[in-house]
């Protein structure tokens, strides 16, 4: 059985683990392995997850048969209180085909239309087959962006928008 549950700080361990064992896979010839781990270091130091815990970024957790298999985190959008961000979703490869990712982003999308928001954005990365996943959930190609995220490296993403009904 599939469970969801709230991340909390005692997580933060688990959201590291799973996101070093899916970058690869999921990265792997569309960036390099330098910008991997600089990214990985980055965005998923724990400071940087607990300082997002803190600012109200919501973590959702996916478990399957009491292991942690996924999740997912987002936010509001800056200042907006209808426009929210989806930050990560990632999902354990030994875990695809199960609907996680799908159960993960359906409830994102019930979390922020309980909240009252009105739209839901995201950053997937222009080469990540993963783009596919999103479009069939509904999210339409909002703009194309190149992020400079320093150390030489940039992010080529498309924003993608889905309206939330």
């Amino acid at each position: 059985m599939i469970l969801l549950r709230k991340g909390r700080e005692k997580d933060l361990s688990s959201i590291q683990e799973i996101a070093k064992k899916t970058w690869g896979p999921t990265y792997s010839g569309i960036i390099s392995q330098e910008q991997i781990d600089y990214m990985l270091e980055k965005m998923y130091n724990k400071g940087v997850l607990l300082e997002q815990l803190l600012a109200g970024y919501v973590f959702l957790i996916a478990e399957l048969e009491d292991k942690d298999v996924g999740f997912a985190s987002y936010s509001k959008l800056g200042d907006s209180n209808v426009v929210y961000k989806l930050h990560k979703l990632y999902v354990l490869p030994e875990a695809h085909g199960k609907g996680l990712g799908k159960l993960l982003i359906n409830e994102v999308f019930d979390k922020v239309k309980e909240a009252g928001g009105k739209s839901l954005e995201l950053n997937v990365n222009r080469a990540n087959k993963s783009t596919e996943f999103y479009k069939n959930a509904g999210f339409k190609i909002k703009e194309t962006v190149n992020l400079d995220i320093g150390n030489g490296f940039f992010m080529n993403d498309y924003v993608l928008e889905k309206a939330i009904l």
